[in-house]
């Protein structure tokens, strides 16, 4: 959530590229992304030394001393940000335009990579030196600003916050999944160095961020010790795939800023038979797109053989049950329709997961989560696929706070549910005596059932209603012609009042 002084900044940086003739809202975007970018591989280098460093393993600067730029040689040391931004705007206009930008472009040695199919029509659109040094400037502001907080994701927030000027964001139920929710999931899921995990509508990259940095924290040193877990860390543990070439680009750069050398990243409908993955993932982390119908016609048929519909949100349930390997686990957000909705194909999809699968928790989110971009109701599932049932209780958690308030400035507040979730959800062993009054419990499947497989947390939890005695009703009729006397009382003084 971009607020205060942060976004005054970010209003100027858009100001400053709107004055020097930039006004498509999409170019402002991948302008700013490819300048972040920029910025980013020289803070990721340096990590980068320093770690590897701490750990005695080799490490080359992508940097190196000379770096081959078409038919010319340069220094690479000209190219990173903390060189070129304090040269003269005309020489720093120069470099980046003539060398840097050549460099990012082909920064992948591997041309079939995400990153070099997303970066090879990439144009550096910035008109003149003055708009470039301003730009580069407001950039410095804002990650100093940033630098004061590490709990906030600079390329999300930012991306977000300048999606949501333009007309058509959210067009498609397109809304930026909180880092703070994206890290709870992934904390719920616990990725391991041998997973493979997917986002089958990954936009920007949070949840495969998310992944890549809490297996750093957690498992450092298997991953980066360990040749083989680093080559699939690097190479074959990340997928993602979206219908938005600008999502898609700013995505593989998330990913390679994060330390995956190359994450697939694909230009793909995943609802669609061009997507053919079949038991294929180990973890499925996702937030699909909740608004909008699809034409039947363009939809794979074998999802529409789990549930009859146009909805995505129910095709996107149907497909992360295919696209899962058997014993694989999912995590995903879904609008509160999905848990209580009454058509066939609702009531289809739940009984799929509780029938055919093993549906592990229900998590109720407050609708403020998502605000300021939208104040839809939401939820999160949490099922394995096993192919032949397994359901026994299912956890019912109703979040009331997520530690930032509820409005559309969401504040950080104390009040904060997620790190009982995380902890109960390890535990799910002490919750057998929870009373359906409090704010977790366990239900039974065969109640859930013989509630035609409604999820809604409402269905199965008590209402506490707390006793309340009233004085007898002879005095409750004095109070109230003392009241009354009281009144005329003080009526009779006003008007004599009045007449003086």
């Amino acid at each position: 959530m971009i607020t205060g002084e942060l976004k005054n900044k970010i209003d100027g940086l858009w100001d400053v590229l709107a004055a020097g003739g930039l006004t498509n809202p999409l170019e402002v975007i991948e302008q700013i992304t490819y300048l972040m970018f920029i910025h980013d591989l020289d803070e990721t280098d340096n990590k980068n030394a320093k770690e590897c460093a701490m750990l005695g393993l080799p490490f080359k600067s992508i940097f190196a001393e000379e770096i081959k730029i078409g038919d010319r040689v340069v220094d690479g040391q000209q190219l990173k940000w903390s060189r070129f931004r304090d040269l003269p705007a005309n020489k720093m206009y120069e470099i980046i335009q003539e060398s840097v930008f050549p460099f990012i472009k082909n920064l992948h040695s591997d041309k079939n990579s995400a990153y070099s199919k997303y970066m090879d029509d990439a144009i550096f659109k910035l008109p003149t030196p003055l708009v470039l040094s301003k730009v580069v400037d407001c950039l410095d502001d804002i990650y100093a600003l940033m630098g004061q907080s590490n709990e906030v994701d600079i390329r999300g927030d930012v991306y977000e916050y300048l999606l949501s000027k333009i007309s058509t964001a959210g067009r498609n139920g397109q809304f930026r999944t909180p880092r703070h929710i994206i890290r709870m999931m992934v904390e719920l899921m616990d990725p391991k160095p041998q997973d493979t995990i997917c986002d089958p509508a990954c936009g920007t990259g949070g949840f495969l961020v998310g992944a890549s940095d809490y297996l750093r924290e957690t498992y450092r040193n298997e991953i980066l010790m360990n040749k083989d877990n680093r080559e699939h860390y690097m190479n074959h543990m990340f997928y993602g795939f979206d219908m938005d070439r600008t999502m898609l680009r700013i995505g593989a750069m998330n990913m390679m800023t994060h330390g995956v050398e190359s994450p697939f990243i694909e230009y793909r409908d995943s609802l669609s038979d061009q997507n053919l993955d079949t038991d294929k993932y180990s973890i499925i982390l996702a937030n699909p797109p909740f608004k909008g119908t699809l034409d039947a016609d363009s939809v794979s048929s074998d999802l529409l053989k789990v549930t009859k519909t146009k909805k995505t949100e129910l095709l996107f349930l149907a497909l992360f049950i295919r696209m899962l390997k058997v014993g694989g686990r999912c995590a995903c957000i879904v609008p509160d329709g999905v848990l209580f909705g009454s058509s066939n194909a609702h009531k289809q999809i739940r009984t799929a997961l509780v029938e055919n699968n093993r549906l592990e928790a229900v998590i109720s989110m407050p609708s403020g989560v998502f605000k300021p971009y939208a104040g839809v109701s939401t939820g999160i599932l949490i099922f394995t696929k096993t192919g032949h049932g397994g359901t026994d209780k299912v956890w019912f958690y109703d979040m009331k706070a997520d530690g930032y308030s509820l409005d559309d400035k969401r504040t950080v507040i104390n009040d904060n549910d997620i790190p009982d979730i995380i902890e109960r959800f390890n535990n799910l062993d002490k919750e057998t005596d929870r009373k359906r009054t409090e704010q977790s419990f366990l239900v039974d499947k065969q109640e859930i059932v013989d509630n035609d497989y409604d999820l809604s947390i409402n269905k199965y939890k008590e209402a506490v209603y707390e006793k309340v005695e009233y004085p007898p009703t002879n005095e409750i009729l004095a109070d109230i012609e003392t009241l009354n006397k009281e009144i005329e009382k003080n009526f009779e003084e006003l008007k004599a009042l009045l007449k003086n």
